[in-house]
This record gives structure tokens, sequence and C-alpha cells, in this order.
């Protein structure tokens, strides 16, 4: 059995004398003892008070002694709740934080998506009012990749034999002409653009019908083979004559940029900025039902 005097006797709360064999309780025993009947009476007093609703009741002696433990009570309660609640109301704020970005990232992603098919569908208008204003049969398509090579100006296209494309077919956009089919696969085909070296288009100058040839040098064109004594005039625009078999007669080129008359020579030097950014170039037009030709070099 338990025997709660040894354990009094264990902590020093009661004092056995061997003399008599009395058990009496120490200063320290009674002195807790005291206080926490004191403690009691107070609260007991003071809770009758309030329910009597005599505050009158209430003795200053026991608010003196029962205050600062109510206090104490008070602000150690309080303190607990507070990290109680500021823990979980962080990791409430961090879990809506993580959702909240990811439902930012989400919208984000779904604007961009938005943003791109306005602009895709913005060019394919531009196609199809262009589209209508061709009396040739045409094949949209879309540029998929791009030469990296610096010394060929070229991109591949996802149209081929399938589709009915063939070798030497002209490939245009709304601002111009774009290039010529120059090789063709089963599925996709590579189109050479006339800021190519290799490519020329037979050209002339819409204000004065002074024809030459367009052949491309980096990232222009070159009008070339025109005699000094004809009149071109910066702001010139040069279009596509249709004497070389592949291009429509009347296609915008570009437009002169520079104009120098040198001296030993017989030709001026023509310098012509193309109307189509070959930078920006993603969809395309080809011509389908043009005689079948060779491509003319000159």
């Amino acid at each position: 059995m338990f025997d709660i005097g040894c354990l009094l006797d264990s902590v020093g709360w009661i004092v056995k004398y061997p003399e008599t064999g009395h058990i009496m309780f120490s200063k320290k025993t009674v002195m807790i003892a005291g206080m926490i009947v004191l403690v009691a009476i107070c609260i007991i007093g003071l809770s009758v008070s309030d329910k009597l609703g005599y505050p009158s009741f209430r003795p200053g002696f026991a608010i003196f002694f029962v205050a600062p433990f109510q206090e104490h009570t008070t602000r150690s309660i309080r303190f607990v709740r507070d990290i109680w609640n500021h823990y979980f109301f962080l990791v409430s704020v961090a879990k809506d934080n993580t959702r909240l970005k990811k439902s930012l990232n989400h919208v984000a992603e779904k604007n961009n998506r938005c943003n791109e098919t306005e602009l895709f569908n913005s060019r394919l208008r531009s196609l199809l009012n262009f589209r209508r204003t061709m009396d040739e049969r045409v094949l949209a398509a879309e540029v998929i990749s791009k030469d990296p090579s610096p010394w060929f100006k070229s991109v591949i296209i996802d149209k081929g034999k399938s589709d009915g494309v063939e070798r030497g077919m002209p490939v245009v956009v709304s601002e111009g002409i774009a290039g010529l089919v120059t090789d063709v696969s089963y599925l996709y085909s590579k189109v050479l653009l006339i800021i190519d070296q290799n490519c020329a288009v037979d050209s002339l100058i819409q204000r004065t019908r002074v024809r030459g040839i367009i052949k491309g040098k980096s990232d222009q064109c070159f009008f070339e083979y025109v005699l000094r004594k004809h009149g071109i005039m910066e702001g010139d625009t040069v279009i596509s004559s249709g004497l070389d078999g592949i291009f429509p007669k009347g296609m915008r080129v570009g437009i002169v940029s520079d104009v120098a008359r040198m001296s030993p020579g017989i030709f001026q030097q023509i310098t012509v900025t193309p109307y189509v950014d070959f930078q920006k170039l993603e969809e395309v037009l080809v011509i389908l039902n043009l005689p079948e030709h060779e491509i003319v070099r000159p």
C-alpha cells in the first residue's frame, strides 16, 4: 500500500519525534497550507460576491493576494495562446502564399497563351486578307526552323510533297516576296530567302519601270544591272517583273534605301531594304499553281 506519510516525510513536510512518537507538520508545510487555504478563501469570496452582485463584499486583502496570481495566470495564458495562434497563422500564410503563387503562374501562363493566340490569329487574318487579293492557289505553311549558318539565309517549313509543294515554287507573305522552295521532302521543304546571295528576282522600279535583278547580301538586297542614266531615287518601291517565270508580277520586293553612282562604272549601286522582316518570319504562303520550271540564275 502507498504510504502518504512516507512521501511527506521524504520531502520534509512532516517531522517525527522518536521520543514521543508524535508526528508534527513542519513550518514549511504549515505556511504552504496556509497560503493555499487563504487563496482558496479569497477566490471563493470573490466568486460569491460576483454571484450575489455585492461588489462591496470584496475585501481588499483578498484582491491584494489574488490579483497577482490572476495577473500571472492571465499573462501566461495569453502568451501561450499568442504563440499557438501565430504559429498556425504563419503555417496558414505559407500555405496560402504557395497556393497563390501557383495560381498566379497558372494565370500568367494562360494569359501568355491567349496573347500568343491573338498574335497568331492576327497574322493569319493578314495572310487571309492577302490571299483574297491573289488569283493563284496558295498553301499556308509555318516556319519551324532557320538555317544557323551565317553564309546561307534559308528556313524550313512544315509542308512538303504530301501537301503538293514542289521545288521552285515561290513563297510570299502579305508584306511581299519571301523566297522560293529549293529542296522538298515528303513532309518538309527548304525555302531560300531573297536575302541569300544565291537568290535572284527579276524586278523593276514601280515609278520608272526600270528593270534590274534583285540579289541578296546579308540582311539586305542590291538592285543590280541598272544603268547610270536611269533616275533612281531613295524611297522608290521595287516590285517583281514576272519575267523570270518564278514570282508573279507586281509583288513588292523592297524599298530603295541608298543610291550610289560610281564614276568608273556604267551601273548604279542601289541598295534595297526588303519589305519582309525575316527575323520575324513565322507563317508563309506557298504559291502552288505556277507552271513547272527550273530556277533561273542570271
